[in-house]
């Protein structure tokens, strides 16, 4: 068995990591703080769909949506695959929320709704 000393890191290469890194965790945290946006709007989305019968899912504006995302990640210069599975799984979650929504609506259109919509 081998032991490897730790290897001493250039300072200007661990401040440069550092620095990187602190930008990395912003982003992380506005994608976060931007999902959470997102899933407000939907669940008002989902809100007004229960309201008036809609069904949960909507293939056509989901199909709309990745397609446009797809596009805004290419000329991104972000691989459209990868946008296009992130979406899916985004597009999964609001429908399975949209699904609870109208569960728990039991059929009550009592309800009031906003009229967001945000991309499902």
């Amino acid at each position: 068995m081998t032991t490897s000393k730790p290897q001493e890191v250039d300072p200007a290469v661990s401040t440069e990591l550092a620095r990187l890194r602190d930008s990395i965790d912003n982003i992380d945290a506005a994608v976060v703080h931007m999902l959470a946006e997102r899933f407000k709007c939907t669940q008002q989305v989902g809100h007004l769909k229960a309201a008036h019968q809609l069904p949960p899912a909507d293939p056509s504006r989901e199909a709309h949506q990745i397609a446009r995302l797809r596009r805004l990640a290419e000329s991104a210069k972000l691989d459209p695959a990868f946008a296009e599975k992130l979406l899916t799984f985004i597009i999964a979650e609001v429908i399975r929320h949209h699904e609870r929504i109208a569960d728990d609506a039991g059929g009550d259109t009592a309800e009031p709704a906003d009229t967001a919509d945000t991309g499902e």
